[in-house]
């Protein structure tokens, strides 16, 4: 056993449990390969929160049926949020997959892998932090999730809230800069919630206060905050803490107050804009972006129109807009009916789409002739990019005497001469 193939599909938690236990594999000796059908340990990283994620999820383990005759001592892994507390249902639809497990569950393919090799696993596995880390990488925080929204599953597979230590946070982000880490992302399904449930007193302010304090490391962000748990004290350490970056994801989900209630969500509408505010006026050059889903069960034509009145209003530096699916399990799908038609949600979605496009193209071009200071994270297609520390996305042409120069974990300032509503082109300052 020498080779694992790790394939990823969903949220920035998965792709960082992903890293995480391609850090433990390679712990014990193995070796990533690019195919499936190269490895000795193939593992499919499952998402459930749209229904074309799992589709995806079911239409590669199917592929990999071929496996078990090309390969028949491979092992063939299913995880993150396909897999639940029971599974006999994955296992009679998918016979020829190995092991189920759950989010962050490694320890039954890094027991099998240790078996296989003649290792002791616990002894071989130290820190999981990724030993080849891109120049920007993501640390998860807490995992799980208290709250229960009618439309999510995700405290089905991810379980309760479970916030690590500050001292194991910091142990593993000082690891990641000597390893030329310049930005994390500390990550959680609500993420604002770090801390809560442990008795140490510490909150998302005190962890940033830790990471601020690391050398070799430059910026820190935050995924995904939640209304309920975003604290002027929360706020104040992102105006006041020079690494932490000026940008939060606040998930709204709806702009009318009937649709939250029955989306479970514990904040009015007139709650959220509070908020938004405190964030504005606390945090110079903040820049503000969230989740919104349309369509959802009962939702009518004027409550989608209070939705797109609220994006006018709060005018957002991005959108991650969504048309409702019904996923199994969920209260959404125990108790309500899905009777918003497939033609009014895509058009919904359309409309949201382009009044979005509209404030962005605005917003954006306020940056022209700016000079913004980006992280390089990488080189596509020849031209360097990177993000602001507002998360801009912004793209730059190497000058002529810098030919053959390596920007990448380089922070430099750009003059943006170029926007548009989804990214920023500039030169070197």
């Amino acid at each position: 056993m020498q080779t694992y193939h790790i394939w990823t599909i969903g949220c920035q938690m998965n792709t960082a449990d992903s890293e995480r236990l391609g850090s433990a594999l390679e712990q014990l000796g193995l070796s990533a390969v690019e195919r499936p059908a190269d490895a000795d340990v193939v593992v499919l990283n499952s998402c459930v929160v749209r229904q074309s994620a799992e589709d995806k999820v079911t239409g590669n383990l199917n592929l990999t049926q071929p496996l078990r005759k090309t390969r028949p001592d491979s092992v063939l892994v299913l995880t993150g949020c396909m897999v639940g507390p029971r599974t006999e249902e994955l296992q009679r639809r998918f016979p020829h997959v190995d092991l189920f497990l759950r989010p962050q569950q490694f320890e039954p393919l890094l027991e099998l892998v240790g078996d296989r090799l003649g290792l002791d696993w616990e002894g071989c596995v130290g820190s999981l932090a990724p030993q080849r880390p891109d120049v920007a990488t993501y640390v998860p925080i807490i995992h799980g999730c208290d709250l229960m929204c009618s439309f999510c599953i995700i405290p089905y597979r991810r379980g309760r809230q479970v916030s690590r230590s500050v001292a194991d946070i910091s142990h593993e982000v000082e690891l990641l800069a000597a390893r030329g880490v310049r930005e994390v992302t500390v990550l959680g399904q609500t993420v604002d919630a770090y801390g809560h449930d442990r008795d140490d007193g510490h909150d998302l302010a005190d962890l940033f206060t830790r990471l601020n304090d690391i050398d070799g490391l430059d910026r820190v962000r935050f995924l995904t905050s939640h209304p309920t748990y975003m604290s002027s004290r929360i706020i104040k350490s992102v105006a006041d803490l020079p690494k932490v970056c000026e940008h939060i994801n606040l998930p709204v989900q709806a702009g009318d107050d009937d649709v939250l209630r029955q989306m479970r969500r514990p904040y009015t509408v007139a709650e959220y804009r509070d908020i938004v505010s405190e964030i504005r006026d606390t945090v110079p050059g903040v820049t503000v972006s969230t989740d919104i889903i349309v369509g959802f069960p009962g939702e009518t034509e004027a409550q989608f129109q209070n939705t797109m009145q609220l994006v006018d209003d709060l005018r957002f530096d991005k959108v991650h807009g969504a048309a409702y699916s019904t996923r199994p399990g969920t209260i959404a799908d125990r108790t309500m009916t899905d009777d918003v038609p497939k033609d009014d949600k895509r058009r919904r979605l359309k409309e949201l789409d382009t009044l979005q496009e509209s404030i962005l193209t605005d917003i954006n071009a306020h940056y022209m002739q700016q000079t913004v200071q980006v992280l390089v994270e990488s080189r596509k297609r020849g031209r360097w990019t990177g993000r602001t520390r507002g998360n801009k996305l912004v793209y730059f042409d190497a000058p002529d005497d810098a030919a053959g120069v390596d920007f990448a974990g380089q922070l430099v300032d750009i003059t943006i001469d170029r926007t548009s509503p989804w990214s920023l082109g500039g030169s070197v300052q």
